[in-house]
């Protein structure tokens, strides 16, 4: 009895027998089923498409094509669709990272903790009789005859823009060292040894701690002299006698790091002072003081923006005092009518215990003064 699949006239001689001969060889435990061929790379074309003149009999799957019948539409397979997602979050995290690269622009971070400050006070000795006299006419027979009033005589110098800096920002870390300059030496309460305010909140927070010991209790240390911060006289030796103080110098600025601006300050400043005791309106009663200021401060953009300072050196030298004075607390001016002085430095004991005063020893010769010169005058005949 013929089975469904048997050809009509039975199974020709010397070909096998049917399906059992299939079954035996090694391709009898591949089963093709749907999903087989679904994946399969090539695909037979319909009997209607192979009517067609040189027509193939397969052709290759698309990529975008899908397993089932349906594969001559336009619908993008499951592959398809996983692919055209992949692009799409990759294309959306490169447009996020474009914009917010454009609207939060990389800040470099701000620099480290701000350096320990370091002073050199240096007392200038007189060698000569201090004159005194009125402050105008000491000022005008002195060589701060021609020097500016107060802060008319703390100039900015012309600006560029450095590397890492804009012009805007150079500008602001000189106008920063040009109010350090002013409230630190020119502030009548900072002179007065009343205030220290007005220099203290310009500084960097890191060295807030520094600065107050420095005032509470001075020391000639190299680090805690109340007079490497600023100018402050003694209250017990002399006050200012005129609050229009001279003053001459220069500023300079540079860049020393990607983050780090510095300024560089160098002035000569020239007070009339008296004695703590005694008549203000005294003709005789006063006598020139003269400081000299060397400052480095530095600035990241975080001072910069915050309006502060960091104050990294001072070398100050200020006279006529005595060398055997200690100007850490304060200065000492020798009056009008002091002779010069022929005491040196105080004594250092290698031996003592505790720190060291580091700037014992130091001293030098005030310059005798050169004022305007004179047109001589002829003689009477």
């Amino acid at each position: 009895m013929a089975v469904p699949g048997d050809p009509p006239n039975g199974t020709p001689e010397g070909i096998g027998g049917g399906d059992d001969d299939f079954r035996s060889d090694e391709y009898r435990s591949v089963v093709f089923d749907e999903d087989f061929v679904r994946a399969a790379r090539l695909q037979e074309y319909s009997a209607q498409e192979r009517m067609g003149e040189h027509a193939r009999a397969v052709r290759s799957r698309s990529l975008w094509s899908t397993g089932g019948s349906g594969s001559r539409t336009s619908t993008p397979g499951r592959g398809a669709r996983q692919g055209m997602l992949l692009v799409l979050l990759i294309a959306t995290a490169f447009a996020a990272a474009v914009y917010l690269g454009l609207r939060n622009p990389y800040v470099p971070p701000p620099g480290g903790p701000a350096e320990p400050f370091n002073s050199t006070v240096v007392p200038l000795a007189p060698s000569s009789t201090v004159p005194g006299g009125r402050p105008s006419d000491l000022y005008s027979n002195s060589p701060a005859a021609d020097y500016r009033v107060g802060a008319a005589g703390i100039t900015l110098p012309a600006v560029r823009r450095t590397h890492h800096f804009t012009d805007a920002q150079v500008v602001t870390a000189l106008s920063i060292a040009k109010d350090y300059l002013v409230q630190s030496s020119l502030d009548p309460d900072i002179l007065a040894g009343t205030a220290s305010r007005p220099v203290r909140v310009l500084l960097d927070p890191d060295q807030l701690a520094q600065f107050d010991r420095s005032m509470t209790t001075p020391s000639g240390d190299g680090r805690h002299a109340a007079t490497g911060w600023l100018v402050r006289f003694d209250p017990g030796t002399a006050v200012v006698a005129d609050s229009r103080v001279r003053v001459n110098g220069m500023l300079a600025f540079e860049e020393v790091t990607p983050d780090l601006l510095e300024v560089i300050t160098d002035h000569t400043f020239v007070y009339a002072v008296r004695p703590t005791t005694g008549a203000p309106a005294a003709a005789d009663g006063a006598s020139l003081f003269t400081i000299r200021r060397e400052l480095r401060l530095r600035f990241d953009r975080e001072d910069l923006g915050a309006r502060r300072a960091e104050l990294v050196s001072a070398y100050v030298m200020a006279g006529p005092q005595a060398c055997s004075s200690d100007p850490a607390a304060g200065f000492r001016p020798l009056l009008a009518g002091a002779g010069p002085t022929t005491v040196g430095p105080a004594a250092s004991d290698p031996y003592a215990s505790g720190r060291p005063r580091r700037t014992a020893g130091l001293c030098g010769v005030l310059a005798q003064p050169e004022g305007p010169v004179a047109t001589p005058v002829s003689p009477a005949p």
